[in-house]
């Protein structure tokens, strides 16, 4: 198991009460965030505060404030929790263009809360202050002047104003003076750091499901079989159904009954993002063309007129795999329980479902005259353009966000 960790900073009212912590990527106990990838520390602060060390063992019975890149915000990134005791900050280099206020709309309306991180007004930023509940200013080295010039501009707006990097008593007091509601810094408290193990992902098992998550049919002794093959997974998913977030009365004991209150929605989410962030010896470029190859099978499938259209999606998807599990296809094909017209198919490219996989990976390496043999050339065209398109469209939709419950802002 890997060591994890996550940061976590308090946030106090003008009594000086705790009303949330901002939870903070942290790599190791050296109490700094260290990382190039916005997107990997966002989904490493989800994972680990939500599947591995719980909220309520970081956050307790208060909010969680989360900072979001712009790709989880838009959703190109899962966001599998729903708004119940989470603050969503957005950074302050998020560009508001329309796709991320319609997406800050969306979030919004399915009851988040957002604040926004290190706000300096500039007026095409209006659109994310009329959405907005919570505004953060950085209040470190701020001339006075300057600092009640910003305060005296938003206070007339329906917003709740955080000071972030109060260091020191004078601070403090000219904050509250100034009518800030909440503070944050280094003169409260440094972040502390929560450490706990985290257990390997089983990326094969992980794989099988999103493929057998893609059907809407999914039978649920199935679905219980296969993610009962991952230890860690089913740890998670039972930590998760007996946690505040899914806020059930009475304790979840058996696999079976955590997949019917979480959901497969939700299910596909968390796998997507355990995928997604916890693969970091490979590039992610790989679950994409995997996800391409899959919608693409499953085209081809239909258009030469086959059933079991779900095996040709699954064939597909699990093309891949062998890149990205660093073995030979027969030895990821002895630790999957397949049938045995999928594992043909993927070993050597027999029967109808290998036929149709080795159309799809000629077509993805250009050996066009190949594959004029068979069908007219601009099916496979149109197929692996509606597949690119599927592969970066359905992620959001299978990623999107809970909408039960309510959240509370802070007070």
């Amino acid at each position: 198991m890997d060591d994890i960790y996550v940061g976590r900073q308090p946030i106090y009212n003008r009594k000086l009460e705790v009303v949330g912590y901002e939870l903070l990527y942290r790599s190791s106990l050296d109490n700094q965030a260290q990382f190039l990838d916005g997107d990997q520390a966002t989904g490493e602060v989800i994972l680990n505060t939500f599947l591995e060390l719980g909220l309520e063992n970081i956050a307790g019975r208060y909010p969680a404030f989360i900072n979001l890149s712009r790709s989880f915000l838009v959703g190109d990134k899962p966001l599998p929790f729903s708004h119940k005791r989470v603050v969503l900050e957005i950074l302050e280099d998020t560009v508001p263009d329309a796709t991320v206020i319609d997406a800050l709309r969306r979030l919004v309306q399915a009851g988040y809360i957002i604040a926004l991180d290190d706000f300096v007004y500039r007026p095409e930023l209006e659109p994310l202050l009329e959405l907005a509940h919570i505004v953060k200013l950085d209040v470190y080295g701020t001339a006075s002047d300057v600092l009640a010039q910003r305060v005296a501009q938003l206070r007339p707006r329906k917003l709740r104003l955080l000071a972030e990097k109060v260091e020191t008593h004078e601070e403090f007091e000219r904050c509250k003076q100034l009518g800030f509601d909440y503070f944050q810094g280094y003169f409260f408290s440094k972040p502390n750091i929560m450490r706990g193990r985290s257990r390997p992902a089983n990326r094969l098992a992980l794989m099988t499901l999103l493929a057998e998550l893609q059907h809407p049919d999914t039978d649920i002794n199935k679905l219980e079989a296969l993610v009962a093959q991952d230890a860690a997974l089913t740890y998670r998913l039972l930590r998760y159904a007996n946690s505040p977030c899914v806020a059930i009365r009475r304790k979840v004991e058996s696999l079976r009954r955590a997949l019917v209150i979480i959901g497969a929605n939700t299910i596909k989410n968390w796998i997507t993002l355990i995928l997604f962030t916890r693969i970091d010896d490979k590039p992610r470029e790989l679950v994409v063309t995997a996800l391409v190859r899959a919608r693409m099978c499953e085209l081809l499938g239909a258009a030469q007129h086959h059933d079991g259209l779900d095996r040709f999606f699954t064939v597909g998807l699990l093309s891949a795999m062998d890149a990205l599990m660093d073995q030979t296809m027969e030895e990821v094909l002895d630790g999957l329980p397949l049938v045995d017209e999928v594992k043909v198919a993927l070993r050597s490219r027999d029967g109808k479902l290998g036929q149709v996989l080795e159309q799809v990976l000629l077509y993805e390496w250009g050996a066009w005259e190949r594959l004029c043999q068979n069908l007219d050339c601009r099916l496979y065209r149109q197929a692996y353009l509606d597949a690119v398109r599927w592969a970066g469209e359905s992620l959001p939709t299978l990623l999107g966000a809970d909408a039960d419950g309510a959240v509370t802002q802070p007070a």
